[in-house]
């Protein structure tokens, strides 16, 4: 086993014995359980069953384990919505990491975040020439244009968060699109909710309405927060990823001050609002391992790890494999160059506490370089 894997099924097992007996509070505090019987027992249940899976701490590979040998000599250009996103970023490292062990070129542009902005990247990345282009993190029909230009070109578009649903997209020109499915990531991060609350939560939910694929995940979070009648939904509140830094000070007062004690639980479509939600929350003399109890539906960076792992005013994440999926979007474009079809692989969801994650910095399945590496032929 991992080093790290052993050290997380170790502190899983301390945890257990240190908890039975008293589950049914689902991992909350006597002082923050406002009634011993669930607020919407039937979800509560289901709810509770589907965190316990989750949280499992180990997850060997299930991906691929065969595809064409590596195919030499070709570059890519990986488009980031914003490297300010870290999730974007974390996966950016990956495809430079994957694409050396291949003897490719990998070169990240930065769209900076906004419409214009991606849409000189993506000329600049097709003056490139190069063999294939990575959208990561935007709708690519903000630059619906240069997406034809590329296909007239020939050049494979593989994406990563750029539609809401994992694998192939003929509509956008997309060999592939590598996430998690969407619907489960959001499904987990307000079942981690219901259970964590024993039903009964006042919820703030912070999203970005300019990205397509973030909206539809909040959405999805608060249909599945709405299953259970003891959980009330304060606020929808909409920030762009690109204006978190400057506006979570401000929108995290407002809140307080509107919703006071009723907010007690948090869900973002990134883990980025909390870094920035928690300097606003210490100087209200919130405490960092108490409520409100945020839960990051995504991406679980390194950064988030440490807030998790300190109990730091972020007490889960719901991470992406970044590293990982860096590497399957490599493998996903040597499928293409050899005229194969898509791996069709997507990573199982995971929630990360400070109970289960060992003191680790990220989030991945156990063997997936040496998977792909047996692959190409390294």
């Amino acid at each position: 086993m991992h080093p790290t894997r052993k050290a997380v099924a170790t502190a899983a097992a301390l945890l257990v014995m240190a908890t039975a007996g008293c589950e049914a509070g689902a991992g909350t505090t006597a002082s923050h359980r406002t009634s011993a019987k669930p607020g919407c027992p039937a979800a509560f249940s289901r709810a509770k069953r589907a965190v316990k899976k989750a949280e499992e701490a180990n997850a060997p590979w299930k991906g691929p384990t065969t595809g064409p040998k590596a195919v030499h000599g070709k570059t890519l250009v990986y488009i980031a919505q914003t490297l300010t996103n870290p999730g974007v970023a974390g996966v950016a490292q990956g495809v430079q990491e994957a694409a050396k062990i291949v003897g490719w070129r990998a070169r990240t542009l930065n769209g900076q975040g906004t419409p214009d902005g991606l849409r000189a990247a993506f000329k600049q990345a097709l003056g490139l020439k190069p063999d294939g282009i990575v959208i990561s993190g935007f709708d690519p029909g903000i630059a619906a244009e240069d997406v034809k230009k590329a296909a007239r070109a020939g050049i494979p578009l593989i994406g990563w968060h750029a539609t809401a649903a994992p694998g192939p997209s003929k509509d956008l020109q997309l060999f592939s699109n590598v996430t998690s499915r969407v619907e489960d990531v959001a499904k987990i991060s307000a079942d981690w909710i219901i259970a964590r609350s024993n039903g009964r939560a006042g919820v703030v939910l912070f999203t970005d309405a300019t990205v397509p694929f973030a909206k539809h995940k909040s959405d999805l979070i608060k249909k599945e927060l709405a299953t259970c009648s003891g959980t009330e939904l304060l606020s929808y509140t909409n920030m762009p990823i690109p204006q978190v830094n400057s506006r979570s000070i401000g929108e995290v007062r407002s809140l307080l001050s509107r919703f006071g004690r009723k907010w007690t639980y948090s869900a973002a479509i990134n883990d980025l609002y909390f870094q920035h939600a928690a300097p606003a929350l210490r100087a209200a003399g919130k405490d960092g391992a108490g409520a409100p109890f945020n839960i990051g539906a995504g991406d679980g960076d390194p950064s988030a790890f440490q807030r998790v792992n300190g109990k730091d005013f972020q007490a889960a994440t719901v991470p992406e494999p970044l590293s990982e999926q860096g590497w399957q979007i490599v493998d996903e474009f040597n499928r293409s160059f050899a005229g194969a079809p898509d791996s069709g692989y997507v990573a199982p969801v995971h929630i990360t506490t400070a109970a289960n994650s060992g003191g680790a910095l990220s989030w991945d399945s156990e063997g997936y370089r040496q998977a792909y590496r047996k692959i190409w032929g390294d």
